[in-house]
């Protein structure tokens, strides 16, 4: 797969454990710059959804609890952004890579990040929200035993991630309140925007 030409277009991951509030950040974003939001979970659904031959091979997949493979995952993403890669402002794309070896074959084969919004927030913290919107979602999954592992392994794979893009890499504190975290993230994205304009 040839990088797609994304003609200075913004790309930006976000990344952040499970109820570090990405998803409210995201739509602040997209509010605000007009960016195309892109999370793998979505397009896989709408894959599956569309009754393609490559949708029976992922509902096969899923129906037997394995992972989709990550060409595949690629390949929505750069059918995603190829189709919008004319009227889009940017591209924000959530909630991917999860492994240092998705990040590399995301530049390689689709184009390079422009840059990284991690929401970080401690463990307690992350507890905490998903105990609470358990309870409130009555998600039996979402014991505090089963977050915390899930936690483990996102900070474990994500620590990875993290450590490959040292210079593109922007921290944001996910423990203060929405406005403040958006707050910080305009003062990232304001400039990123603003270059890919002048261009």
């Amino acid at each position: 797969m040839a990088p797609i030409d994304t003609s200075e277009k913004p790309i930006v991951w976000v990344l952040g454990g499970p109820g570090s509030g990405k998803g409210t950040q995201c739509e602040k974003i997209i509010a605000k710059y007009g960016f195309t939001h892109l999370s793998t979970g979505d397009l896989l659904r709408a894959e599956v959804k569309s009754g393609s031959e490559r949708a029976k091979c992922l509902t096969t997949i899923m129906e037997r609890g394995e992972l989709v493979p990550n060409e595949t995952v690629l390949e929505l993403l750069k059918e995603a952004i190829e189709a919008r890669a004319a009227d889009s402002k940017g591209f924000l794309i959530d909630g991917y890579p999860r492994e240092k070896s998705q990040g590399i074959a995301f530049e390689n084969s689709i184009a390079p990040v422009t840059v990284i919004l991690y929401f970080e927030a401690s463990c307690e913290t992350l507890t905490k929200r998903l105990l609470g919107r358990a309870a409130s979602s009555g998600r039996a999954d979402d014991n505090e035993e089963t977050i915390k592992l899930r936690l483990k392994t996102f900070l474990d794979n994500n620590d990875l991630v993290l450590a490959q893009y040292p210079d593109k890499l922007t921290r944001i504190n996910a423990e203060a309140t929405v406005d403040e975290i958006f707050g910080e993230v305009q003062k990232i994205l304001d400039p990123v925007v603003a270059a890919a304009a002048a261009n």
